[in-house]
């Protein structure tokens, strides 16, 4: 069992290329990705897609990428010759007609320092070597994401385990009392006809209106189908495959049953038993939640 929160970081270099990559997941009803990363790094973006596709199946996904390249080769100074000699015969012009009240102190880092004459460039990058180094930062990233969503999957497992364990128990609570209530019924119904007639009881129509009242309250069919819930779900527990959409529909059919046992019920502890299995199972829902 995995959570939908986590959080993965890790930082990689190769060949003089620096990366880090950090990703945080939270609750989504689906696979949901977001990236932060330099504009000339998109390109790695539906690789990056296809890469936490493999590996995560649901959750809001954030990545962010910082990339630095310290190559030798990363950058290049461009000079602008034509504007070059521009400033110098500009400057010559000014010279002349300066007169001698000002000093000719012109050299090539005087003209090269004016604006555009030197333009520097970032190289274009070798977009394999980036992206290889992507895939593995990314990858190590997303090893820590899922350790982390792992761990707490583990104590989420621990408390809905408990929960079932909980409805299994109340489950057979109200299999118990069912018959106790057919059998206190039958007495109640009895004492108010010999109240009312006397002694003198037609126990043939006596049992006729009991058995109207059991068919009508007959639970057995919504108890059988929550053992068959609990058990689903036990087994969910143990799967290595996501499970969260499918145990958010085991727990829809769980209330259900447990609405339709409420509805028919006319006994006191019956009734409060559907009330404590509504709020276990409103629990189990809220944990459910964050389950991948």
């Amino acid at each position: 069992m995995l959570s939908m929160t986590g959080y993965g970081r890790a930082a990689k270099e190769i060949d003089g290329r620096q990366m880090t990559v950090e990703v945080k997941s939270v609750n989504h009803r689906f696979l949901d990705l977001s990236f932060r990363m330099p504009r000339n790094l998109m390109f790695l973006e539906d690789g990056a897609r296809r890469i936490i596709g493999q590996r995560l199946s649901r959750g809001h996904v954030d990545v962010f990428v910082t990339y630095r390249n310290l190559r030798t080769d990363s950058r290049k100074v461009l000079a602008d010759e034509a504007l070059f000699n521009a400033y110098a015969e500009a400057l010559q012009q000014l010279s002349a007609v300066s007169g001698d009240g000002l000093r000719d102190d012109r050299t090539l880092m005087t003209i090269a320092r004016m604006p555009d004459v030197l333009t520097v460039t970032e190289a274009e990058e070798d977009q394999e070597a980036v992206a290889a180094l992507m895939e593995a930062a990314l990858n190590e990233a997303l090893d820590g994401l899922i350790a982390m969503r792992r761990r707490e999957g583990e104590a989420m497992k621990a408390d809905l385990s408990g929960r079932v364990d909980a409805i299994k128990r109340m489950t057979d609570a109200v299999e118990a009392r069912y018959p106790q209530t057919v059998e206190e019924y039958t007495q109640r119904l009895k004492a108010a006809v010999q109240e009312l007639v006397g002694s003198e009881v037609d126990e043939t129509r006596l049992m006729m209106e009991v058995a109207i009242m059991a068919d009508r309250s007959a639970i057995a069919e919504e108890t059988v189908r929550l053992n068959s819930h609990v058990q689903q779900l036990r087994e969910l527990f143990e799967s290595d495959q996501p499970i969260g959409r499918r145990i958010d529909f085991i727990v829809q059919e769980l209330n259900r049953e447990v609405n339709t046992i409420s509805s028919k019920s006319q006994d006191i502890p019956i009734t409060q038993l559907t009330v404590d299995l509504k709020a276990e199972i409103e629990k189990l829902r809220e944990q459910l939640q964050n389950i991948e």
